[in-house]
């Protein structure tokens, strides 16, 4: 199926991305990390207003992903020198295993290829086993483990990821 990838400038739309996170997130990583760490991170990086101080403010830019006309996951990316780091990608789990994360990828891809990026890297929860075997199997690198330090006691966990452009 084809998905349309649908750039997030609107505050509906905006809206939209912030729904998807609370779902998204309490769905996928209260198993890995918690319910506390979740509220706290759906807080401080995917709330309207964090979301749009983001866009407005740090260079990221958000897509929504459509299948048909429903918003069903989203993506926001961030060009990083000649890096584009894809800091959220993130499909709802009744739409998993019908290829739109890989739709989406694509269009990440050839993104950073129009801006003669050289790679795209992303950051994974060590523990978000699944998440790593989609990213291998889609070519991305494990570069080994990142810590950082989130603030309220929490910390992120992860693995940075890296998939060379030729």
């Amino acid at each position: 199926m084809k998905i349309t990838m649908k750039p997030v400038s609107s505050q509906k739309s905006i809206e939209t991305v912030a729904r998807l996170a609370v779902e998204i997130w309490n769905e996928h990583y209260v198993p890995i990390i918690g319910q506390e760490q979740v509220d706290y991170m759906v807080e401080k990086y995917q709330s309207i207003p964090a979301i749009s101080n983001q866009i407005e403010n740090e260079g990221y830019i958000y897509f929504l992903i459509y299948a048909e006309e429903e918003a069903v996951g989203y993506v926001g990316i961030q060009i990083r020198e000649q890096e584009l780091f894809l800091s959220k990608y993130y499909v709802q789990s009744s739409q998993r295993g019908r290829g739109y994360g890989k739709e989406a990828l694509d269009f990440i891809r050839q993104y950073a290829r129009e801006r003669k990026l050289k790679g795209i890297s992303l950051t994974v929860n060590k523990f978000n086993s699944n998440s790593i075997a989609a990213y291998e199997k889609m070519g991305f690198l494990n570069l080994g483990p990142t810590v950082a330090d989130i603030g309220n006691g929490f910390i992120m966990d992860d693995y940075k990821m890296r998939l060379p452009l030729n």
